[in-house]
């Protein structure tokens, strides 16, 4: 089969029913990072700010940071209560801090900011939780949602509350109707003093009770290859006690070691707005691996090695540091979590999380965004996790990193550590590498003129496109934030990425998420605030390529001319059901007309075609109402010919 593009007011191509190379199943995926409030005020349905007391106030500078505990953060009371934070006789001794209310009369209560305020559909169901006592006789409290402005009450529930030891409460509650805003609190129904420790609220319908339901799904229809978490910079941390550590993600939610954000001092000049971004790990890796489950993704977790980020800290563990081996420990432990029989020690806790059989981890990463130089190094740590790991876990495959760009020493360096190591292996043993993480945030520009920055690659180890988006610059009227524009200049790229799979095994935009109002990085995939979720263009681009490829890369000719007009296109072949998938982006300002034909000159019987435009608009905020989605038609070309509107991303599915 060939498709032809005609010369004259049309344009000449040939994609012939030739394999090219195999393409990666799942190739596309999701990078997730808890930055912009994407994960707790976000993706974890939890609705209470700072419900263990445990956050701290972070600011600081370049290699000198610190950080404040401010346990009362996010909470207040009224006037005539008592509030203090207390640690004397703690719930757990991980999160040792609790609050102590005294309330000298009933109807007296505290309150809590809940990021934006609560927002509660109407006559939809939310668990309520927490763990208390009193200090004196029993007591009695009333959880209510009431409206910040006027104190009116949208609903509420009571519970006696023992004295003596902590016993966990629950409750439920619904509003009949809608609540924007609202304020959570907790009012004392009976005079004394009540002790409260990890304070909850999600919605009713959150997945596995922890995530939440319209940002999960909305992940879920992007059908991704992989999930890559929990970070980034997350992973390193900017100090070795801010770096993330797994183990302290899993088991009981109560006992999981809360820590300050990395993101929490991003640009903040020693005092930011965010200083109280915090992580309370609420979702930890067991989430992690069932959110894969649920989106139908391959995890892709990232092991720290031993260092902070490079980019804001000096401190590291050296490798003859006896500590150091504590964290090729955590990767191994780290598989036997996600892989082993419920009978093992990690695997064991897994099952008794609640999942006995194995998660199926395949894919590793060893190192975020970490570079070579004397006083890291960095190539021999990731020598000694690879060999730790291989020698006990042959078939898991490791991902390398090239640094923090495409275009420094660090970058080259790394590729000729990594292909060095690779003539040097031994056939029979585990490879060395599977894909090296490259990272680019560049602009538009950069991504056409780069379409080809694969195809003269050496084929013998993989590429990881694992952080990239087109930055518009700074001259324009809306500085690095999501447009059709840059949308459009990803996919002329991802064409590049999908002709190239034979070397680019994943990719993944970055960031993911972002919360309006509370954002330290953009552009990002999807915005959102409690109530609403902007798919952005860039979005949809993804969605086009994850749902649109198939499994074999098909030959095209005649591209050099597709490209002089500023149409790019990759194609693919599923090989079980034998659809094409012809993508086809026009980066140009004008339409351009395409002719698809078999190879004997006949029109195609059937056909799908999804088509994203729009204009060079921003997209920075969930108050946008003018959202570009792709349209959808099926055709069956009897003319032969489509049209390709101006700036548009194009998917045509041959049946």
């Amino acid at each position: 089969m060939r498709c032809v593009l005609r010369h004259g007011t049309e344009n000449d191509m040939v994609i012939r029913d030739k394999e090219k190379c195999r393409i990666n199943s799942g190739m596309f995926g999701l990078f997730f990072e808890d930055i912009n409030y994407g994960l707790d005020g976000g993706l974890h349905a939890e609705m209470i700010e700072n419900r263990s007391f445990e956050f701290f106030d972070c600011g600081g500078y370049k290699y000198n940071w610190y950080k404040h505990f401010d346990g009362m953060y996010g909470w207040k009371g009224s006037i005539g209560a008592e509030m203090k934070i207390r640690g004397d006789m703690p719930l757990n001794r991980i999160n040792p801090h609790y609050l102590e209310f005294a309330a000298k009369k009933g109807g007296e209560y505290f309150s809590n900011k809940a990021y934006d305020g609560i927002f509660m559909k109407a006559g939809a169901a939310y668990n309520v939780s927490f763990y208390a006592h009193t200090e004196d006789a029993a007591g009695r409290v009333r959880v209510e949602i009431r409206n910040g402005l006027n104190g009116k009450t949208y609903c509420c529930a009571s519970t006696d509350i023992a004295k003596g030891e902590w016993k966990k409460y629950e409750l439920v509650l619904s509003s009949e109707e809608e609540v924007t805003a609202g304020s959570f609190c907790i009012e004392a129904e009976i005079p004394g003093t009540y002790c409260f420790d990890f304070i909850s609220m999600k919605p009713a319908d959150a997945i596995y009770g922890v995530f939440r339901r319209d940002l999960a799904d909305a992940l879920k229809e992007l059908k991704p290859g992989f999930l890559r978490f929990p970070g980034g910079c997350i992973v390193e941390g900017n100090t070795l006690d801010n770096m993330y550590k797994w183990k302290l993600s899993v088991g009981a939610s109560e006992t999981r070691k809360a820590n300050w954000n990395r993101w929490a001092v991003h640009q903040n000049d020693g005092h930011g707005p965010f200083s109280h971004y915090n992580q309370t790990l609420g979702v930890g890796y067991y989430e992690y691996f069932m959110l894969c489950e649920y989106i139908g993704a391959k995890p892709l977790p990232v092991c720290n090695v031993g260092m902070a980020c490079q980019y804001e800290s000096i401190e590291r563990f050296e490798l003859e540091d006896e500590i150091f081996e504590c964290f090729v420990r955590d990767a191994l432990d780290l598989i036997e979590f996600a892989n082993g029989p419920a009978e093992s020690e990690w695997g064991g806790l897994r099952a008794r999380m609640g999942h006995p059989e194995p998660f199926g981890l395949e894919l590793i990463g060893i190192g975020n965004e970490q570079w070579e130089t004397p006083e890291s190094r960095f190539f021999e740590r990731y020598t000694i996790f690879e060999k730790a790991i291989h020698e006990k876990y042959p078939d898991i495959r490791l991902i390398g990193s090239a640094g923090p760009d495409v275009t420094s020493d660090h970058y080259r360096d790394a590729w000729e550590f990594y292909r060095d190591a690779e003539k040097k292996h031994v056939q029979g043993t585990p490879e060395f590498a599977y894909a090296i993480d490259e990272h680019y945030y560049v602009g538009p520009d950069w991504m056409i003129d780069n379409i080809g920055f694969y195809d003269d690659y050496p084929r013998n180890i993989g590429v990881f496109a694992g952080e990239y988006a087109a930055h518009v610059g700074k001259e324009s009227k809306t500085p690095e934030r999501n447009c059709m524009g840059a949308a459009v200049a990803e996919a002329a790229f991802m064409t590049g990425l999908e002709r190239n799979a034979d070397v680019v095994k994943l990719a993944s935009y970055a960031p993911l998420f972002a919360r309006d109002g509370y954002v330290q990085w953009a552009p990002d995939m999807i915005w959102f605030n409690d109530t609403t979720v902007c798919r952005t263009p860039n979005y949809y681009v993804q969605q086009i390529f994850s749902c649109g490829t198939g499994d074999t890369e098909l030959e095209i000719e005649g591209i050099e001319e597709l490209r002089a007009q500023g149409v790019y296109a990759s194609a693919s072949k599923d090989s079980a059901t034998g659809r094409i998938y012809i993508k086809l982006v026009n980066t140009g300002s004008t339409g351009q007309k395409i002719s698809l034909l078999t190879e004997g000159g006949k029109a195609f019987a059937k056909a799908r075609i999804t088509s994203l435009s729009g204009e060079f608009s921003a997209y920075n905020s969930v108050k946008n109402t003018d959202v570009v989605v792709p349209e959808v038609s099926d055709t069956d070309l009897a003319s032969g010919s489509i049209t390709l509107k101006e700036t548009s991303v194009n998917l045509i599915e041959i049946f």
